[in-house]
């Protein structure tokens, strides 16, 4: 996770606790969830947290970057570690989800998630991550292992997949199996066609756009 320069091993500890904890308690609970609980589940002081983190706007920023960072991670590794380009994809969709990158938006009032959406400071890592995936997709369909009616927009829809999970079952049961069942239909064998037409690179863009606003 990466932080401010300069801070202290002891400091960098307690930020990334903290951002950690609220990102468990933002997916849970939701983001009005009270500070004094993130401070609580971090094992921290509540005047620890307000001093990284003077109200709930920049923590929801530190935990939308974090997010990013880690898909950042996930896209390139996948990309690296993985035989071919079908398997990266498989790979990169398996860990968006279980990322639940849809949850936390989903969770946010419009006006603050527009907020949080704005700004040029996380451009580079939004640049990668649309990179990997085109890489990824381009690479798939020229190998015939992708259907051809998928476009980037596609996979960023399925990036953010959220799943209700009814009572007595794990969430990960239940998102494994949905997860197994759509990359079953993203084959080049799947037999049904898709309505409409692919959605394009510019949606790719507009899905991936976890823009922050810069430090005041």
């Amino acid at each position: 996770m990466a932080v401010e320069k300069g801070l202290r091993a002891d400091a960098r500890r307690n930020r990334d606790l903290i951002v950690a904890a609220a990102q468990e308690l933002f997916l849970e609970q939701g983001v009005d969830v009270p500070l004094e609980e993130v401070a609580r589940r971090a094992g921290v002081g509540v005047g620890t947290l307000y001093r990284r983190f003077p109200d709930r706007d920049a923590l929801l920023r530190a935990v939308g970057e974090e997010s990013l960072r880690r898909l950042v991670d996930l896209a390139e590794t996948s990309w690296r570690e993985e035989p071919d380009a079908w398997h990266a994809l498989c790979r990169f969709l398996r860990g968006s989800v279980a990322l639940r990158l849809g949850v936390l938006p989903a969770k946010l009032e419009p006006h603050l998630h527009q907020r949080l959406r704005v700004g040029p400071d996380l451009h580079e890592m939004r640049q990668r991550v649309i990179a990997a995936v085109l890489r990824m997709i381009e690479r798939a369909q020229a190998d015939g292992a992708l259907r051809a009616d998928i476009g980037p927009g596609d996979v960023a829809l399925l990036m953010t997949l959220n799943v209700y999970t009814p009572p007595g079952m794990h969430n990960e049961q239940a998102m494994g199996r949905v997860v197994e069942i759509v990359l079953d239909g993203l084959r080049a064998d799947a037999g049904s066609p898709l309505p409409g037409t692919p959605l394009d690179e510019d949606d790719l863009r507009h899905y991936t756009a976890v823009r922050l606003p810069p430090a005041q």
